[in-house]
């Protein structure tokens, strides 16, 4: 069984975002190995229909946080290609 990290995704994100990353650092961004192997480890457990609830609710946070940075990271994309107009 797969250990859980001691920080959520949310502190993960929350911390980088008060960085106030540059539209390139946020483009480039991804989740730092820990947090990256529990998400696929809990995606794992979903296909084999494993999940208990809270492993389920985990998940979704996952889930909610990669639709969020995939829009945040689509912005950025425009923000930076109109810049360069």
């Amino acid at each position: 069984m797969q250990s859980i990290p001691t920080r959520t995704v949310f502190d993960e994100i929350t911390d980088f975002l008060a960085t106030e990353p540059t539209p390139q650092e946020i483009i480039a961004y991804h989740l730092p190995n820990d947090l990256q192997q529990r998400a696929d480890y809990l995606a794992e457990l979903n296909g084999e229909d494993q999940l208990t609830p809270g492993e389920r609710e985990e998940l979704d946070e996952f889930l909610k946080v990669e639709r969020m940075f995939s829009l945040l990271k689509t912005k950025m994309k425009l923000k930076l290609k109109k810049q360069s107009e």
